[in-house]
């Protein structure tokens, strides 16, 4: 059933996480750091520019099983945490089935080759653990507790204290938010020092199923055109707790402890489109526009809370007088539809003969426009949310560049991926860099490939945001390592 929007997602943070794209197909493509746009002949280049297709000139199957593992290490109110994880995973699996001409045939006609191709490409992965400790206290009072946000739901919506799935309902019926002649507090106290502690345990990923097709004519220009369907999987296991640091036992305050298990499915259609020219045989020249993804997307979440009001429940003659009250509300279930941005990406391919290529991709990518659809009843929080998005985000501008060299039957490979930020606020960092090395062998109708790329992401993160108070802010240094490793097959 659906009783409330949660308060931890569909916000602006969740539009960017499934808009956020990088794609992890190939290894041979991860060992050039992804810069293909313009290279082709690779099952990654569906997500990327399907012109590539118009590359291939034998039908081949390929799947490419990866090793992610990642540390987090993140800094809160003057205290750093460490946390590690690691997840086994399949980037891609694909066949390609072209069609070409073969001797005087292939050179009197003018459409050298035509591919099908079909099978799948990780976009996104988020597999992620970290943890944010540290006291926030605040004498003016400026900074606001994680339980306002429970205050703020009773204020705006005061009905919402009696309506089970709701913030508000959370926070009234533990007894941490209460109603005075002012209107609704929380006893968490903030001025005389508040101990925090979020825990997050993250994980699923997109995946994108790839319907190609692709052409050759001339030798000159190569074209393609993907229908992608992306599915979304994410999973989220949030804690939050904060507890009192005054070591006052007659405040009425110990602590809260809530908690979130939150899944996301969805499934989605986008099509992209590509051309890749070649006006010598050393360069190759491409261009491809995706459009939005439209997602149809399902939100089911399930929430609790501890408190600990020590004698404020005797104080006011409740009939339970024990300090420690559970709540817990019944499973949330929320159907919206989500458009992520458009993007193009321009790419440059220039070849040494028949010894390798440097290849560069410039991507593009609108962020501002990503926007939130829900039910007419919640309109306005789609508007209000819409607003948030167009107020946070920007336009990001993102760079691959790679290389490739031949050695008879052997592959070298290298490459950097820079990424833009998308936040319009400089103080909301953003900073991403890829490096990644790879080799390959192709040996009659085998091929294999490995590659290894390390990526560097550091980001502020608010552990909560709140309407009418400051709240602190988190940097998080994320390293992130991914083994993969291709099979292939010409047929």
């Amino acid at each position: 059933m659906t009783i409330a929007i949660s308060s931890f997602a569909q916000d602006e943070t969740d539009a960017l996480r499934y808009s956020m794209l990088s794609p992890m197909g190939t290894a041979r493509s991860i060992g050039f750091g992804g810069a293909l746009g313009s290279v082709g002949g690779d099952f990654t280049s569906l997500s990327v520019n399907p012109a590539g297709l118009g590359i291939y000139r034998r039908s081949e199957f390929m799947f490419t099983p990866s090793l992610k593992m990642n540390n987090v290490n993140s800094k809160y109110l003057g205290m750093e945490y460490d946390q590690s994880a690691a997840r086994l995973n399949f980037n891609n699996i694909g066949l390609v089935m072209t069609w070409a001409e073969r001797g005087k045939r292939y050179e009197n006609s003018k459409w050298k080759t035509m591919s099908f191709a079909i099978g799948y490409n990780r976009l996104a992965e988020f597999k992620r653990e970290y943890v944010l400790q540290g006291q926030l206290k605040d004498p003016f009072g400026n900074n606001g507790s994680f339980s306002e946000l429970f205050v703020a739901d009773a204020r705006n919506h005061p009905s919402n204290v009696n309506s089970e799935g709701t913030m508000a309902y959370m926070g009234y019926q533990s007894y941490l938010v209460n109603q005075d002649s002012l209107g609704y507090f929380t006893l968490a106290d903030v001025k005389t020092g508040l101990n925090q502690l979020k825990t997050v345990e993250e994980k699923g990923g997109v995946n994108e199923l790839c319907l190609s097709f692709g052409g050759n004519y001339e030798e000159k220009i190569m074209f393609g055109a993907t229908l992608g369907l992306p599915s979304i999987r994410y999973i989220r296991h949030l804690t939050f707790d904060e507890a009192d640091a005054s070591n006052n036992d007659s405040n009425y305050f110990s602590y809260f402890r809530y908690k979130e298990d939150l899944k996301t499915t969805g499934n989605g259609v986008n099509l992209k489109l590509g051309v890749i020219v070649k006006p010598i045989d050393a360069l190759r020249l491409g261009i491809a526009i995706h459009t939005p993804t439209i997602f149809t997307i399902t939100d089911v979440s399930n929430t609790s809370i501890e408190t600990n009001t020590e004698s404020f429940k005797s104080v006011i003659g409740a009939s339970d007088t024990n300090p420690i009250t559970n709540v817990t509300s019944p499973e949330q279930r929320f159907t919206y539809t989500l458009i992520t941005p458009w993007r193009a990406v321009f790419s440059g391919t220039g070849f040494i003969g028949k010894l390798g290529f440097v290849s560069v991709d410039y991507e593009y990518v609108n962020y501002k426009s990503m926007r939130y659809h829900f039910e007419q009843e919640f309109a306005e929080d789609a508007r209000l949310r819409n607003n948030v998005i167009k107020n946070t985000y920007k336009a990001a501008h993102n760079l691959r560049i790679g290389a490739e060299i031949k050695m008879d039957d052997f592959f070298f490979r290298g490459g950097v991926g820079i990424y833009g930020s998308p936040f319009q606020n400089a103080n909301a960092k953003f900073m991403r860099k890829d490096f990644s090395f790879g080799l390959g062998y192709r040996s009659g109708d085998f091929f294999t490939d490995v590659a290894f790329v390390h990526s560097d992401v550091e980001t502020t993160e608010k552990p909560y945001s709140l309407p009418t108070l400051l709240s602190p802010t988190a940097n998080l240094t994320s390293n992130f390592n991914t083994i993969s490793w291709t099979f292939g097959w010409k047929l």
